[in-house]
């Protein structure tokens, strides 16, 4: 259950194809009270760089817990995950957050926006963890929406704005840092239909146009379909990767 087969899997892997996230023998549990839980068995598997991956899987199925472990919010009980080079479950608690802030960007369901800041500020947010000024924060800010389509929204409260508004907000913010990875868990999941395939073709763009490597949870075969690679997990253990929308 380790191959990795995409559309390029023909050909020789390339500067631009090496992994970006290398995951060997992964194993997780959770303990509750008395009781271990497993939830992932022995994953193994690469993800190339630029790659659109699309993880599902029934409820339980451990695919979020597999998300939270590449983008380094929980610990595995054993394994290895390399993330553009750094084994990320060697780091100590104070440079794992630090990693995080630098090569995470995360898309959460809920967006998980600050609702008293405007647009702008909770796209500012991360940049506090770097050495920009405050003049170089804003700028950095405007441009990330203006990508997204809101320059005419900065200003603007999450209470002011749609869902599909916001959930492009968080996108926004998700990029700001130019991070190494996108991780999105159920970004369409409170969404319309409509605002979800605006997101949806928003994160293709992302991935296709400036190559941003992107992870996402999804229990929804329509936005599956958008990534171009597919993995399902079952009962903790990973099936093999089917190559879907060659770019």
């Amino acid at each position: 259950m380790t191959g990795m087969v995409d559309s390029k899997s023909e050909n020789p892997m390339t500067e631009q194809t090496k992994p970006i996230v290398e995951i060997r023998n992964l194993y997780k549990s959770y303990q509750r009270e008395s009781l271990v839980v497993p939830v992932l068995f022995d994953i193994t598997f690469d993800i190339a760089a630029g790659e659109f991956l699309a993880l599902m899987g029934p409820s339980g199925s451990g695919k979020t817990t597999l998300l939270n472990l590449i983008a380094g919010i929980d610990r595995a009980d054993s394994g290895s995950i390399h993330v553009g080079g750094v084994d990320i479950t060697t780091l100590t608690e104070t440079e794992l957050a630090a990693w995080r802030a630098n090569s995470v960007g995360f898309i959460f369901q809920f967006y998980n926006l600050i609702p008293v800041l405007q647009a702008v500020e909770n796209v500012e947010l991360p940049l506090h963890l770097t050495v920009l000024t405050k003049k170089q924060r804003r700028e950095h800010a405007q441009m990330a929406l203006s990508m997204v389509g809101l320059a005419h929204r900065m200003d603007h409260y999450p209470g002011e704005m749609s869902g599909g508004e916001q959930q492009r907000v968080a996108i926004a913010r998700a990029i700001v840092t130019d991070p190494t990875i996108l991780v999105a868990d159920e970004p369409t999941g409170d969404l319309d239909r409509v605002s979800a395939e605006e997101i949806l073709s928003m994160m293709e763009r992302l991935n296709r146009d400036m190559g941003k490597t992107i992870i996402m949870v999804t229990h929804d075969p329509r936005a599956a379909a958008r990534a171009r690679i597919l993995r399902h997990l079952d009962k903790g253990y990973l099936n093999d990767a089917v190559g879907q929308n060659p770019l």
